[in-house]
């Protein structure tokens, strides 16, 4: 049985080691028509199988990367129809960017070869109501971060504040140097988004 799993390893490698090589459009593409497959109730449940945990046992090679909030109710591999191994994902109450959601991130970009990085926000999101009501209590360090983006709004709705944080952020993580660079050499894109409840439909806000 052990020398079994040890082929299938090896046989997973050139497909993982061809997921680097993704490209920023292919990789969006991917997790885009997973949502509509979600929105429209026809799933596939890709790559959750017992051959897919063997193959990515010893290694890893996310093709995207996504930044989205704690909210129970936004599990990425799940509104993208994707598997293990598929997604490298940073979940942080109101998807805010601190220096360890950046570290993690890099490391996904420059080591794991993911080609796309979403932003994803989503309707009525906890945070941003909070701190937009001034209820910020025992989420002081969440809403440092979100503070700044709002104070540079006139009168915003929870909507306009969620989708303005999610392209602040965007615009946060182009200004590291590591990602930068992969911006500069075309391995890497920068999406904001943004996911509505009922519907269950991701919203690319811009592309970058």
């Amino acid at each position: 049985m052990k020398g079994l799993l040890a082929v299938l390893f090896l046989l997973s490698i050139g497909p993982l080691a061809a997921d680097t090589a993704m490209t920023p459009d292919k990789a969006l593409s991917l997790l885009l028509e997973g949502n509509e497959r979600y929105v429209e109730e026809r799933l596939l449940h890709p790559n959750r199988s017992e051959e897919r945990r063997t193959c990515t046992a010893e290694a890893q090679a996310p093709f995207a990367i996504v930044l989205g909030c704690s909210d129970s109710r936004v599990s990425p591999e799940i509104i993208f129809d994707q598997g293990i191994g598929d997604i490298f994902i940073v979940r942080v109450a109101g998807n805010v960017l601190g220096p360890v959601e950046l570290d993690s991130i890099e490391y996904s970009a420059l080591y794991l070869g993911s080609s796309l990085i979403i932003v994803l926000g989503h309707e009525n999101c906890g945070a941003i109501k909070a701190v937009l009501a001034g209820k910020t209590k025992d989420i002081e360090a969440v809403a440092a971060l979100i503070e700044p983006v709002l104070k540079k709004i006139k009168k915003p709705t929870l909507e306009g504040a969620i989708k303005s944080n999610v392209e602040a952020v965007a615009s946060q993580l182009r200004k590291s140097s590591v990602i930068a660079k992969l911006l500069e050499e075309k391995k890497l894109s920068i999406v904001p988004a943004y996911y509505d409840f009922l519907s269950g439909k991701v919203t690319v806000l811009q592309k970058a």
